[in-house]
């Protein structure tokens, strides 16, 4: 049984006459479905993932592991996590997003984005953040469409040397307890 919704590439649902694509969205059920989605990450991503990566998120947070199928194959992924910081505001984190080469371009990123933050959203989210590489123009353009910003620059953050930019998106606002006024001289 597949949970989520099925919608056309351009985030329609099923049988919008403007998409000829139509992409399954399914809920990670289980460590059989790695096989599907796995070489997407490893040809697309930076860095390379162990196994134990993919079962920390996946097996403490598989609410927020979905992929995108077309028939049996997976052509696009997103990997999340989702808990309390250490200012006690509720953090959403996109660990990994992953479209097959061919499909991109199209709205896939986007919707596996907009779909797992809405569901961190329903779970109480506050804020959602993540890495992605500064030459990854492609990836910024993206997040920042969809309303992050660009929060800091972390140098030389990847295992091959290259800085990552953290992005972040609120998606409620901060008790004013919790800013921290600059100080004026």
């Amino acid at each position: 049984p597949t949970t989520g919704r099925r919608r056309g590439m351009n985030g329609g649902e099923k049988g919008s006459e403007d998409s000829q694509s139509h992409v399954t969205l399914i809920t990670y059920q289980g460590e059989h479905q790695l096989a599907l989605f796995q070489p997407l990450i490893e040809t697309d991503l930076s860095e390379p993932y162990s196994v134990f990566t993919y079962r920390y998120f996946l097996n403490q947070w598989p609410q927020y592991g979905l992929l995108a199928m077309e028939h049996d194959v997976c052509i696009g992924c997103i990997v999340c996590k989702m808990e309390l910081n250490r200012h006690k505001i509720m953090r959403g984190y996109i660990a990994m997003l992953a479209v097959d080469k061919d499909r991109r371009k199209l709205g896939l990123g986007s919707l596996l984005v907009r779909s797992a933050i809405e569901r961190m959203a329903n779970d109480g989210c506050e804020e959602v953040v993540l890495e992605a590489e500064y030459t990854n123009i492609g990836a910024l353009k993206l997040y920042e469409k969809l309303g992050f910003i660009r929060d800091k620059r972390l140098e030389k953050y990847y295992l091959n040397g290259s800085d990552a930019y953290r992005l972040k998106l609120r998606l409620k606002s901060i008790p004013s307890d919790m800013i921290v006024p600059l100080n004026k001289e």
